[in-house]
């Protein structure tokens, strides 16, 4: 081979060379594309949130334990929702947890409270106590302890001393009556909360003794 057809042929290989390494390259390239869809469908499905309760509601499991009064009228039983803290107030004991409270109160009284007598009494001393007091509703219901004026309404709760948050509240008040004594059972929680089954088990529980 003369030196003429050895650089030719040198320079035909350089060349072959650099094809084939843009051509690997290149393959090189599309399968890593393609193979990235690939690895992002071999993740599988994103998997569902953990699920938990809105702020408020009581668990379906809660336990429930009958409160009998030591001191002033003894003459009831009502259950409280077991391992919520108990505080008294007066004539009134306070059961809280969280966000939730029974509050159970008992008073003298000349006649049996009827819708009237909430609609012109309890509402206006309630409007006084309860930060923005609204949507008032006073009907007659029924439980197992009997007939009773039912109360619905909503409020602002105390300002939390640690977060300083404010939750918005919605009320159940029964005013129960026997020979001259008035008990009413106020529940109360979140307005979002579904509570509806554990105050429904509070409220019916209630018995005269």
């Amino acid at each position: 081979m003369t030196p003429a057809h050895a650089s030719a042929a040198v320079g035909l290989a350089l060349v072959a060379a650099v094809i084939t390494g843009c051509s690997s390259s290149g393959s090189h390239s599309g399968s890593a594309a393609s193979a990235a869809p690939a690895g992002a469908g071999n993740a599988g499905p994103t998997p569902a949130p953990t699920e938990s309760n809105p702020p408020g509601d009581i668990p379906d499991n809660q336990v429930y334990v009958a409160y009998r009064p030591a001191g002033g009228f003894t003459g009831f039983t009502v259950k409280v929702p077991e391992g919520w803290a108990r505080t008294g107030q007066g004539a009134a004991t306070v059961f809280t947890d969280k966000l939730n409270t029974v509050r159970v109160s008992t008073a003298t009284v000349a006649a049996a409270p009827t819708v009237d007598s909430v609609t012109n009494t309890v509402i206006p001393q309630l409007k006084s106590q309860v930060p923005k007091f609204a949507t008032p509703k006073v009907t007659e219901a029924t439980r197992h302890a009997g007939r009773v004026v039912r109360l619905t309404y909503q409020g602002d709760s105390a300002k939390d001393p640690v977060t300083g948050k404010v939750v918005r509240d919605a009320f159940e008040r029964y005013a129960f009556y026997r020979q001259g004594h008035e008990v009413d059972l106020t529940l109360s929680g979140p307005v979002n909360a579904d509570n509806v089954d554990p105050w429904r088990i509070v409220s019916d529980s209630f018995a005269w003794r």
